[in-house]
């Protein structure tokens, strides 16, 4: 009979990183009866002086084929009594360790500056990549805080490795725009470019996207638009198609609508009953008053369905809620999973829902005694109806299972 997959993860909030290191180590070793040939840290930015010490220390205490991480202004992960902890702010060490036997993982980084085209053929990705297409891999990948060519990877990725499941986040620090962040990978640190591993063979990644927005209003169609600028709706100005939108809404609604008002970018182009979960949510950049236009973190083209989405705390929980228990449904008899990961936006947790550890005890709930492990993103990579995106105000989550 084949060896088990054996996975565990500890969690430290001493505030000497030695210390810190010392815990995470004996604790999560201890909890494997073989040694571990993957391993995942997540450093918070309270240690932002400290990062380049990181890897030295760990390399001190633990033998690891592939070790890879990145700093996070929150840190997720499993303690003593086998309760999951999102902390924000505050000194803390994730280490994840797994033993998986039947598992081919590969680690690479590139600098992201340099990408192939995106009409190149799938073999120019590879050969960045540097992991064969057969058998289909899953990707963790990291990035540097505002790394820019994550989307134009994430698009390579999915064209070169069709059928492939990927998720992560970029790395991200305390200070907002221009905080100092790390990537670790092996016994290096970046400060920029992407760390990512490639595992193939007798492991699945489930996954869990949690855009935490409802659609108000009904689906649009783009009539108009240059880039990622609308420049009509349903053959309008954006702007006044807004204004009638806003005004239908009642008071709880319109105060939402303005702070927290994204657009949803319609998935399936021909289903034509359009729900929540249908969408790709993506924010609004700005407006232009005297053309009505609107731009937004997307390409737009004619044609395409849209709709307007707000966010709150009751929207974002119900929505994690409603797929943690369309997981549950559908994945009912499967193999069990061992481990999972979570990626959440730092606009999420204590600041959306006024109290910690709402999303990762939610996870809980319905998947429980499963290490989880993860940080708080600057962006968050994951599917939505088959292919992946760089996402904001979102929580993305890797349940790890064998084949």
């Amino acid at each position: 009979m084949p060896d088990r997959m054996q996975w565990a993860n500890a969690l430290s909030t001493r505030p000497s990183l030695e210390a810190a290191v010392n815990e995470v180590v004996e604790k999560a070793t201890s909890q494997l009866t073989h040694q571990a040939d993957l391993g995942l840290v997540f450093i918070s930015s309270a240690f932002t002086s400290e990062y380049s010490r990181l890897l030295p220390l760990l390399a001190e205490k633990l033998s690891v084929s592939v070790l890879v991480g990145c700093s996070g202004g929150g840190i997720v992960g499993t303690n003593d009594q086998s309760q999951t902890q999102e902390l924000e702010a505050e000194p803390a060490l994730s280490l994840t360790l797994a033993y998986l036997p039947g598992v081919d993982i590969k680690v690479f980084y590139t600098a992201l500056d340099e990408l192939p085209d995106l009409d190149s053929s799938p073999s120019a990705w590879i050969d960045l990549i540097g992991v064969p297409p057969n058998p289909t891999p899953k990707f963790i990948l990291f990035s540097g805080a505002f790394s820019t060519g994550v989307n134009d990877l994430l698009q390579g990725i999915d064209f070169a490795y069709p059928g492939s499941v990927t998720l992560g986040g970029q790395a991200s620090g305390s200070g907002g725009f221009g905080s100092k962040v790390a990537l670790f990978c092996n016994q290096k640190m970046y400060r920029d470019g992407l760390v990512g591993i490639a595992l193939s063979g007798n492991i699945v990644f489930d996954t869990i996207v949690a855009q935490g927005c409802r659609p108000i209003g009904e689906p649009l169609q783009v009539t108009r638009g240059d880039r990622n600028i609308i420049l009509e709706l349903n053959e309008r100005v954006p702007l006044a198609v807004l204004r009638d939108l806003v005004s239908d809404l009642n008071e709880e609604e319109r105060v939402l609508a303005q702070n927290w008002l994204f657009i949803g970018v319609a998935m399936d182009e021909f289903k034509q009953e359009l729900q929540q979960g249908d969408f790709l949510i993506r924010s609004i950049l700005g407006v232009d008053p005297s053309a009505g236009a609107i731009a937004i973190g997307d390409i737009v083209r004619p044609g395409q369905r849209l709709q307007f989405h707000i966010r709150d705390a009751q929207t974002s929980a119900e929505d994690l809620e409603f797929l943690l228990q369309s997981y549950q449904e559908q994945h009912l008899g499967e193999n069990a999973p061992i481990g999972a990961f979570m990626f959440s936006c730092l606009g999420r947790g204590q600041g959306l829902y006024g109290k910690p550890n709402f999303d990762s005890h939610l996870f809980q709930r319905y998947l429980n005694n499963i290490p989880l492990s993860g940080f708080f993103c600057g962006g968050e990579i994951g599917p939505v109806k088959g292919r992946t995106f760089l996402h904001a105000f979102t929580s993305v989550f890797g349940i790890c299972r064998p084949a």
